[in-house]
């Protein structure tokens, strides 16, 4: 399929870039440490090589969330998006971006926010899951009420929310001792990330605001085949769930949330999020430069699933979510005849 938009995808500038350091092997960093700095170059070939026409961009992780001083935080977040700005206005109708913002503190995140939307176009916000405030070992969720205004400049906004993963803080990983291999992409970022959605969901936030729309990668962290079960445990006990939001969990799922394919590119779990959220909340990803874009584009474009549905997932939703211009026609042609 030509023309697909991605938009997990991420770069990281001198600040941030050994926060990547440990997700591969010490052989591999020379070509992680490339892909991550590179926008331009290898990122685009690779794009006209597999028929990608855009990427939105976003700092990876957790780099600004973290930093327990919220100025600096800050300072960090302003650079990467002045930086990622620079790099969109070379070539817009290829890149768009995601901005990062100082979650450690809800007024200095308001302001970011705002900037990078209003004045620099920015399609969204991605938040590399809780932020450290104040010292290290605090970790601190979003649902929290502080926290509530700036959902509510989100939502004024009208812009998407993606939530990123990371991993739990060493004291809050005893589960995973012995058995580190757990930690990361194999389970526990999914597992964090599915907890922080969770806390969202039950906060009663998406009743307060309920314009919200909060992106999830990796097919969804493993929700879309949960969401029966968070609902309906204990079925036979008639009792009122013991959370603040008015609803069922899966109605704010189904009502608020995208899923991306960012690093699941397997069938099954693509037709299972299908049954569960239906075509019209799932857009294409890669996870570049954690995978690999033709691994991605590849099985996508192959994968058995109807066309119709192929082209709202591989571009028509980032379109609408995102308010894209629709280039198609001419941009295409260019990916195409850059494949040849």
């Amino acid at each position: 399929m030509q023309g697909k938009i991605a938009l997990e995808e991420h770069f990281a500038i001198p600040d941030t870039l050994m926060d990547s350091a440990g997700f591969a092997p010490e052989s591999y960093w020379p070509e992680l440490k490339e892909r991550l700095l590179d926008i331009q170059e290898k990122r685009l070939r690779q794009m006209d090589e597999q028929g990608v026409e855009m990427m939105i961009l976003s700092l990876n992780a957790p780099a600004v969330q973290a930093i327990p001083d919220a100025k600096k935080a800050n300072e960090i977040a302003v650079r990467a998006n002045d930086y990622l700005a620079e790099q969109v206005a070379r070539r817009p109708e290829r890149f768009q971006a995601f901005a990062a913002l100082p979650m450690q503190d809800p007024d200095l995140a308001i302001v970011e926010l705002d900037r990078a939307v209003s004045t620099m176009g920015f399609k969204g916000a991605l938040v590399n899951g809780f932020s450290q405030v104040g010292e290290a070992r605090n970790a601190v969720y979003y649902d929290l009420d502080r926290y509530w205004p700036f959902w509510e400049t989100v939502e004024q906004l009208d812009v998407p929310f993606y939530l990123h993963p990371r991993n739990p803080l060493t004291e809050d990983s005893r589960i995973y001792e012995g058995h580190e291999w757990l930690l990361g992409p194999t389970w526990a970022f999914g597992q964090e990330t599915a907890v922080h959605a969770l806390r969202l969901m039950g906060s009663g936030l998406f009743d307060k605001y309920p314009g919200l729309r909060i992106i999830l990668g990796h097919m969804g962290e493993g929700l879309p085949y949960s969401m029966w079960r968070i609902d309906h445990r204990n079925g036979w006990v008639k009792a009122p769930p013991r959370y603040k939001a008015k609803k069922k969990i899966c109605e704010y799922f189904n009502a608020h949330f995208y899923l991306t394919t960012s690093g699941n590119f397997r069938t099954q779990t693509l037709i299972d999020a299908l049954l569960e959220i239906g075509a019209d909340r799932i857009l294409f990803s890669a996870d570049w430069p954690f995978e690999n874009i033709d691994h991605a584009a590849q099985w996508f474009d192959s994968a058995t699933i109807s066309e119709a549905d192929r082209k709202k997932i591989g571009r028509d939703n980032a379109l609408r979510l995102f308010k894209l211009a629709d280039n198609s026609a001419s941009q295409s042609g260019k990916v195409a005849q850059a494949a040849e």
